[in-house]
């Protein structure tokens, strides 16, 4: 349990001043895992501490929290912490089991609906052509995260889109442990330009659903990462820096030079991406949904999209 407060505690303090070092708004959210739910004795200790990490800035949601082998265990936790998410106010991001995933994902809803917690205020992650329909129908966030060889892949969410349209379709990328590629967002992304999706489409399924399903928690702003804090590494966490022998730049100042600018400017594909890390507290894994990068100005890459251009590439 000490080992798991100590993740917890890296997620909420270290890993957000770290991003911040690097111009990147870090948001994350926390919530006990479906797999780790089936050791009870530890799961019951996770549960008491929660509440001291999900109210902490930076945290938009309780999750990823939901079924894996739909044991009674991962029912008793999984209504727990929906339960916690009622109290705080919070937004729920579920993850829908690998195996039997269609009944998984109903099972998950139904029980969400039974807590009393919003569908709007549930985003269901690891969907598949199986499960949209039933999600977008019952008024859930429908997102799906993007592999290079495994579950879903960015040729199968082209079609989802040109079938299902953008509302409430989220699309997000891995860090995991396995094969996965943090750029998964934006290379669907210029692949849906490629095979014809509406520009518009594009920006809302790759950015703004995200934007707007996470913005509720009141903890995920635009102007975040429009209008960015200056950076100055001078600054430490508890005695630590993220320097490794450099000297420290100072301020950045957001009005900063043309050169300056561009180094800190990120490629199309990560502007698009917006570098924030969403972060399964109990896995040590993290995929990237939304975020904020060191430039003052909307990317490259959507400002086209917007224009309806292919520019940026």
């Amino acid at each position: 349990m000490g080992s798991y407060i100590d993740y917890l505690s890296g997620l909420v303090g270290w890993e957000r001043f770290r991003a911040a070092q690097f111009g990147i708004h870090h948001y994350c959210t926390i919530g006990l895992n479906s797999k780790e739910a089936n050791n009870e004795a530890l799961a019951e200790q996770v549960i008491e501490v929660l509440p001291r990490y999900l109210l902490k800035e930076g945290v938009v949601a309780v999750g990823e929290i939901g079924y894996d082998d739909q044991t009674a265990a991962e029912d008793k936790f999984y209504r727990a912490q929906l339960a916690l998410a009622k109290e705080l106010d919070m937004l729920v991001l579920v993850h829908t089991p690998h195996r039997d995933k269609k009944s998984g994902t109903t099972r998950s809803m139904d029980v969400a609906v039974e807590m009393g917690v919003a569908p709007a205020r549930v985003i269901i992650d690891h969907n598949n052509e199986e499960t949209v329909q039933e999600v977008l129908d019952r008024g859930f966030w429908s997102a799906f995260t993007i592999y290079p060889h495994t579950k879903m892949g960015n040729e199968r969410m082209v079609e989802i889109v040109r079938r299902y349209g953008s509302e409430r379709i989220i699309v997000d990328s891995s860090a995991d442990w396995g094969v996965s590629d943090p750029l998964s967002v934006p290379k669907t992304a210029r692949l849906m330009l490629d095979r014809g999706i509406r520009s518009e489409d594009v920006e809302a399924t790759c950015y703004g659903n995200a934007l707007a399903a996470y913005g509720q928690s009141g903890q995920m702003q635009e102007e975040h990462w429009l209008n960015p804090a200056p950076i100055d590494q001078r600054v430490l966490f508890e005695g630590n820096s993220v320097l490794r022998g450099q000297s420290a730049r100072g301020r950045v100042a957001r009005d900063c030079s043309a050169r300056r600018r561009d180094r800190v400017r990120v490629s199309w594909q990560l502007a698009a991406l917006r570098g924030c890390k969403k972060t399964v507290a109990s896995e040590g894994r993290s995929r990237c949904i939304l975020g904020a990068t060191r430039d003052p100005e909307r990317s490259r890459f959507f400002h086209n999209l917007r224009a309806g251009g292919r520019k940026g590439r």
